[in-house]
């Protein structure tokens, strides 16, 4: 248990970033599957058109905190790979 004041406030602080950096995180993977069900469907305009949104919300979740570098670029580029492939 917490003793000092400092303990405590960071108690707080980080139930207050888990919060924010879960809805982070859920976001990033909605986007993510929308990307995916537009490759299962096979549409190749709407896929293209998820990826563009997919990319951004990647590489803030990086300068966030929420993903690793190398994390984002993996799967951003499985991403790349599978709408280049849609005939």
């Amino acid at each position: 248990m917490a003793n000092t004041p400092q303990a405590k406030k960071r108690i707080r602080r980080n139930a207050a970033r888990t919060i924010v950096n879960g809805n982070r995180v859920g976001r990033i993977r909605t986007f993510v599957k929308k990307c995916e069900s537009a490759l299962a469907s096979g549409d190749k305009t709407a896929a293209t058109a998820a990826l563009a949104q997919v990319q951004p919300e990647l590489m803030r979740g990086v300068a966030k905190g929420v993903y690793h570098k190398n994390t984002a670029s993996r799967k951003f580029s499985r991403l790349t790979k599978a709408v280049a492939a849609l005939a």
